[in-house]
């Protein structure tokens, strides 16, 4: 999955290629694919590897400027998305665009919740049912019900897990 992300961007761009860390550097951890469809994961995790190019500590790339990064999260954005298309389900590309949003105004705002977001997006993807929540975040800044979703969905420990390492990459 990892080579694939590195891979394609490097031949999409030679900024994108300059963009790459160092092989030693990078951290190939799975964050929400765990939580996801199989079929989705490369996708979820190449527009996650954007949120975290924007948000965070990116695990494959070291932009040199901030221009570099912004470019380079919104590519990784439409690429994953591109990829998530290329599965036919409609409804996963429609979840994954609303969660880029939210989270964008989380963070333009301040406002925690973003894991959550992330947890039960990946866990339901394409399923439905996350507007309620979606929206507790977005006009309560209140996470609590995505992350029910998430854990009624893919279990305690496995969203534990993804939420410890977003922590780790997100802060």
């Amino acid at each position: 999955m990892w080579d694939t992300i590195a891979a394609d961007a490097a031949a999409e761009s030679p900024l994108w290629a300059d963009a790459l860390a160092r092989s030693d550097d990078r951290r190939p951890e799975p964050v929400f694919s765990s939580l996801s469809p199989p079929e989705l994961a490369l996708g979820l995790e190449t527009i996650y590897e954007g949120y975290l190019v924007h948000y965070g500590k990116s695990r494959l790339f070291d932009p040199h400027d901030e221009d570099t990064a912004l470019l380079l999260g919104d590519y990784l954005y439409a690429h994953g998305l591109v990829r998530v298309a290329e599965s036919g389900n409609v409804a996963a590309v429609a979840d994954l665009a609303e969660l880029i949003s939210l989270c964008g105004q989380a963070r333009a705002n301040g406002r925690d919740g973003d894991g959550a977001a992330w947890a039960a997006t990946a866990a339901m993807l394409g399923d439905g049912g996350l507007g309620q929540a979606r929206a507790a975040l977005g006009l309560e800044d209140d996470a609590a019900p995505l992350e029910r979703l998430a854990r009624d969905a893919a279990g305690d420990e496995a969203v534990e897990n993804a939420l410890a390492a977003h922590a780790r990459l997100v802060g």
